[in-house]
């Protein structure tokens, strides 16, 4: 069988002093790169959260008893040459070395039962309860005037930094048919969306006016992803736990545009890798990402991460809809 995932690079102009962006780079302009993997296995708010959070459970449904599924994950072979994706016609010719050409089948460990241990200096990742009360997902100018601020305030609440920016976000969804600068698909390929060259750079892209400065300093990307309208019941998100993996398992992925060359991480397959999900999320939840950190005292830095197939999903589950909200914290 084949699967499907694509990258979708968007920009879109900057509303108040929330300026957006994504995490691929590139000129002011929509575009996106479509690609198949054949498969043999089957502004700095002045306030923010302090108080304790209850402890996290599966609200309003039974844990699930399976401690781990199995399932396919887009991992990208390592055969010496970079990996790349163009966003224009490459030149005639061009042999393309794509990412995602090495599926391995995993397991994908239930991380309920862990859920309050996880920690993004750790792990790479975390589950928190989300009470941001905004369900006005259809409307761009709202997600990025009101939703954005609780968006900062949580994340700076929870990661201690003194002033977080976001600057831009993506709905995704299975059913999205028109790519948009915020609307795309789930990305079925192992990543992490910044390099020790790509964070520092989207900073600069973001605010250059400030960047100098900022970056004499500790930065870090989170990502809050959390489920909208509904709980995810298909296509959840996996996350590699950041501990069971070197630096040295990601591999640059070049991502190229007309007028310049950005790019993210993907990932060789190593079976010490350990994946964690939590099935059925639902939109009281929110998970931070930690994409990039300037750090290099031995905290995670880059945690990869990849929609998946899950194989518990009913045949009528209805279809995928989440948030990512991308963030730079600045301590």
């Amino acid at each position: 069988m084949h699967l499907l995932f694509g990258i979708h690079r968007a920009q879109a102009s900057g509303q108040i002093s929330l300026t957006t962006g994504d995490n691929l780079g590139g000129s002011p302009k929509t575009c996106c790169f479509w690609f198949y993997v054949s498969r043999t296995l089957t502004a700095l708010p002045t306030g923010g959260y302090t108080a304790g959070d209850p402890k996290l459970t599966s609200p309003g449904r039974s844990m699930t008893t399976e401690t781990f599924v199995r399932s396919t994950l887009n991992y990208t072979l390592d055969n010496g040459l970079t990996p790349e994706v163009y966003f224009y016609d490459p030149p005639p010719g061009t042999v393309v070395n794509p990412p995602g050409n090495d599926p391995q089948e995993v397991q994908i460990h239930n991380g309920w039962d862990k859920a309050d241990s996880f920690d993004v200096d750790q792990e790479g990742f975390k589950l928190r309860p989300c009470p941001i009360d905004f369900d006005r997902f259809d409307d761009d100018t709202a997600v990025r005037t009101e939703f954005f601020k609780e968006v900062a305030e949580f994340v700076r609440g929870h990661v201690g930094a003194k002033r977080v920016h976001v600057f831009d976000y993506n709905i995704r969804s299975k059913a999205v048919k028109a790519l948009t600068t915020s609307a795309a698909n789930p990305v079925r390929l192992v990543h992490s969306d910044y390099t020790p060259k790509s964070g520092p750079q989207r900073v600069r892209d973001t605010l250059p006016d400030e960047a100098e400065v900022l970056l004499k300093r500790r930065v870090a990307f989170f990502n809050l992803w959390k489920p909208i309208h509904r709980r995810v019941e298909e296509l959840p998100l996996a996350m590699c736990d950041v501990g069971s993996m070197t630096e040295g398992d990601c591999i640059r992925l070049a991502l190229r545009y007309p007028e310049r060359t950005g790019e993210i991480f993907t990932m060789r397959h190593s079976a010490n890798h350990k994946w964690y999900y939590f099935p059925k999320m639902d939109p009281s939840q929110a998970l931070l990402l930690k994409c990039y950190d300037s750090e290099v005292d031995g905290r995670a830095r880059f945690m990869p991460h990849s929609a998946f197939e899950d194989p518990t999903s009913p045949p009528d589950a209805p279809t995928r809809e989440s948030i990512e909200v991308r963030t730079i914290a600045f301590f």
